[in-house]
């Protein structure tokens, strides 16, 4: 700002679209004590080049100035109103439901019937989930970045937008000194002359004078008032610039912290959450194996158990039962009699078959005897 040479000058430029002014109070300048030296001295010696008696210089006096507070409020306006904290903000909390959102937590598989290929796919599940909670994470990440080199160089654009103003502001306070000063000067000189002029001689045209350049005077002074309004609102852009500023510098400072601490931190957890849980499933492997061999072990022994058993008790039995050979020898009595009974029943039935053969045998011959008669 200290190589920004501030020049007063009662030509003004082109007309612009007017602006409307907002209804602010005006702040008085009394002192000069804000500026150097030299632009001290640039006031006093503009303060005698102002002639009221010119209406235009009247109606353009740091019109120049008021102009340059009303675009540059427009644009000041048109920064605001292009940033998209509210966006940013959402990333953020976007980030942190993602965040949230991942459970590295799952149900156990109950059983040992695949629990080995039940183990695998819990793994390939877990990684499959944080591949695509890293990918959320990164994008939103890298949208982040980018929100946060536009907040850096809006906050560096509201810095200049500051000096810009505070340039202005001086701007306005020496335009306002000057035309205090000339208007007292005016008044306390030139005014009060035309008075006494026009008490001294009666005339009416030097009464007329006299009245025209109070007239005048109460013009410029209403002039200066309204500069003091525009000098107001230079006064409120100050702290509204520093406060927009704030709200990016903060934001800027949030999405760093996210960026260099937040994100990191969860991923360190996330590899820290998959190393537990490839550690877990060693070991659930493990007690699977071991659950596994201690229940062969167990129905080995009983395996075991019950062959040692059927062997000493075959080994102890003879090689016929005594039982079988009892039903064996009973058996074979009673074959023994049947035969008995059989070969008994044969006899009787051949005996009584020889004596009718016998008859059989003598009825024919006595037949064939009678025959031969």
């Amino acid at each position: 700002m200290a190589d920004q040479k501030i020049t007063l000058t009662l030509s003004p430029e082109p007309e612009e679209e007017k602006v409307e002014k907002p209804e602010v109070q005006p702040v008085y300048v009394e002192e000069d004590d804000t500026l150097t030296p030299e632009e001290r001295e640039q006031v006093r010696e503009f303060a005698k080049q102002i002639d009221i008696t010119q209406s235009n210089v009247i109606l353009q006096y740091g019109s120049n100035a008021q102009k340059k507070i009303a675009s540059f409020s427009d644009n000041t306006l048109a920064n605001v109103k292009t940033k998209d904290l509210g966006q940013a903000g959402q990333m953020l909390t976007d980030l942190i439901v993602e965040l949230k959102g991942f459970d590295a937590s799952e149900t156990e598989s109950k059983g040992i019937a695949g629990f080995f290929k039940k183990q695998s796919n819990k793994a390939v599940g877990l990684k499959a989930r944080f591949d695509s909670a890293e990918k959320n994470v990164d994008k939103i990440a890298a949208s982040l970045e980018d929100h946060q080199i536009q907040l850096m160089k809006d906050i560096a654009l509201l810095d200049e937008l500051y000096e810009k103003n505070l340039l202005n502001f001086k701007e306005l306070t020496m335009y306002i000194l000057a035309g205090k000063e000339r208007l007292k000067d005016i008044r306390a000189h030139d005014l009060e002359d035309l008075k006494a002029k026009a008490a001294r001689t009666g005339l009416a045209e030097d009464a007329q004078a006299a009245n025209d350049l109070a007239q005048l005077c109460d013009r410029f002074e209403k002039k200066i008032y309204d500069l003091e309004l525009t000098r107001n609102v230079a006064l409120q852009m100050g702290p509204q610039i520093r406060l927009v500023q704030n709200n990016d510098t903060l934001m800027t400072e949030k999405i760093q912290s996210t960026l260099v601490n937040t994100i990191p931190l969860w991923k360190s957890q996330m590899v820290l959450a998959l190393g537990i849980s490839h550690s877990q499933q060693a070991i659930k492997a493990q007690q699977a194996v071991d659950e596994m061999t201690n229940s062969l072990l167990k129905k080995n022994a009983e395996t075991l158990k019950m062959a040692t058993i059927e062997t000493a008790r075959e080994s102890e039995r003879g090689i016929v039962d005594i039982e079988t050979l009892k039903h064996t020898n009973q058996q074979l009595i009673t074959t023994l009699d049947e035969v008995i009974k059989i070969q008994d029943e044969g006899r009787a039935k051949r005996q009584a078959a020889e004596t009718e053969l016998a008859k059989i045998e003598g009825e024919l011959k006595q037949k064939l005897l009678d025959i031969r008669q």
